[in-house]
């Protein structure tokens, strides 16, 4: 079983060789620390260049093995971040940041995703 510094290493590999601009952030069992040995690598993957649906955009990057990826457009994102979705605010509150060219990693962002999760204003 690979250790988690492997894991964010390889990761962090990879997302620099992403072509274009991207926000990459490691989410999951690897970004928490609570993995085993059937846990994949979970990336949400944000880019304005992505077209089509999810299995489209990611036809047009290369996914290494056992990787997962949520592929997402900035908008989308922010979308998901504003209705409070689990996924985005995990990216933003407690995600590894493996690359943030798009800025959507920034204090601005936590803060919005700080006053979307529910019973907080």
């Amino acid at each position: 079983m690979k250790l988690r510094e492997e894991v964010v290493k390889e990761a962090l590999e990879w997302a620099s060789r992403l072509r274009g601009s991207v926000t990459a952030v490691l989410v999951g069992s690897y970004a928490r620390g609570d993995f085993n040995e059937w846990s994949d690598v979970d990336v949400v993957l944000v880019s304005g260049e992505f077209k089509g649906g999810p299995l489209e955009r990611l036809k047009a990057i290369e996914v290494p093995p056992g990787y997962e990826v949520i592929p997402l457009t900035p908008e989308e994102f922010e979308r998901l971040l504003e209705r409070g979705d689990q996924l985005a605010l995990e990216a933003v509150e407690r995600g590894v940041k493996l690359r943030d060219d798009l800025g959507l990693l920034s204090r601005d962002f936590a803060e919005k995703a700080r006053k979307s999760r529910p019973g907080t204003s």
